[in-house]
């Protein structure tokens, strides 16, 4: 006999992992009760994701479940807040078991990585959807937001662009592009398994003066930070930060690929001048890769520059969730 809606919660994820303090009633009552901390700021994101839309309809189910929670903690990366409190929605086609316990093995190993609670949430029948509300704290006047870059800020990303857009073409077109099988492996674990930034959010809340997760691609998602401050930028692409994969493939190609295709789930961010050495200190520390990429300019547009100076266009801006 198949399990009910609240047996699956009460078997699959109510269990008794990292209990926070500050949860005064989680998962058993009609709303979780939960306590701000003094002198902080709550911050809170939700992300969606449809089977066949924001992932490919094979993926496997405990990549689904990580990658489910990760697009959420790197959005309050973003923000520089600290997680701490997670709402789940699961649309399900079906009450399959094993399914299950794929998905909550990899939901619930980013969640004891980063010692979150599961508070709350909601469990339907229907098309397969993942609905994910992430919680975290942020000192007041604190968090990072997409308004503060002027013009002269330095403009950085983390990690390396491109890799998850490269993944999906290589699904989508069934075009492996002259990849090795060890390199199709590699840009299939940053499109399954993309590492939430949290700890450098959290390093720049006093350092830089905007920042953005990379989850629609570079170029669209840096054009929300010049549109908010009315501000341009120039962008060196041959100094973006390319994998050995995409370095292996032309140029112009694999620019096209860290410039519009999104699921990086980096963070770009911008610094100013006086705040360079101690951006330099904070993330030696943390030892994660970061590359300056361009200058904030006082004229709007996106600029880029492709070798030998010559101006670059892409073919789009990045993800579009309704075309």
């Amino acid at each position: 006999m198949s399990l009910n809606e609240f047996d699956l919660i009460q078997r699959f994820f109510n269990l008794p992992t990292n209990h926070r303090k500050d949860v005064i009633l989680g998962i058993g009552d009609d709303a979780a009760i939960l306590q701000v901390p003094f002198d902080q700021q709550l911050v809170v994101s939700t992300d969606t994701l449809v089977s066949g839309r924001h992932f490919p309809v094979d993926t496997s189910p405990a990549d689904i479940g990580y990658k489910a929670l990760a697009v959420n903690l790197s959005d309050l990366a973003a923000m520089g807040a600290e997680p701490a409190w997670i709402l789940l929605a699961l649309t399900l086609p079906n009450t399959n078991e094993i399914w299950l316990k794929k998905f909550t093995d990899g939901f619930f190993s980013l969640m004891q990585r980063f010692q979150l609670q599961l508070v709350g949430g909601d469990m339907t029948q229907g098309p397969l959807t993942i609905t994910v509300q992430a919680l975290g704290f942020v000192p007041r006047e604190k968090a990072l937001c997409r308004i503060g870059a002027c013009p002269g800020d330095r403009i950085y990303v983390t990690g390396t662009l491109g890799d998850a857009g490269l993944a999906l073409e290589t699904i989508n077109k069934k075009d492996c592009f002259g990849l090795t099988s060890s390199q199709i492996l590699s840009v299939m674990q940053r499109l399954n398994r993309p590492e939430p930034r949290v700890e450098i959010g959290l390093a720049l809340r006093t350092i830089a003066s905007s920042a953005i997760d990379v989850s629609d691609g570079l170029a669209a998602d840096l054009g929300h930070i010049l549109s908010a401050n009315q501000v341009g930028a120039i962008l060196q692409l041959e100094k973006l930060p390319l994998s050995d994969t995409l370095q292996a493939l032309p140029s112009e190609k694999a620019w096209q690929w860290a410039l519009s295709s999104g699921d990086d789930y980096e963070l770009c961010f911008t610094v100013p001048e006086l705040h360079e050495r101690s951006l330099q200190q904070h993330l030696t520390i943390l030892n994660t890769p970061y590359t300056c990429i361009g200058t904030i300019t006082k004229e709007s547009g996106l600029i880029l520059l492709g070798k030998n100076g010559s101006i670059f266009s892409i073919d789009r801006t990045g993800f579009q969730h309704f075309v």
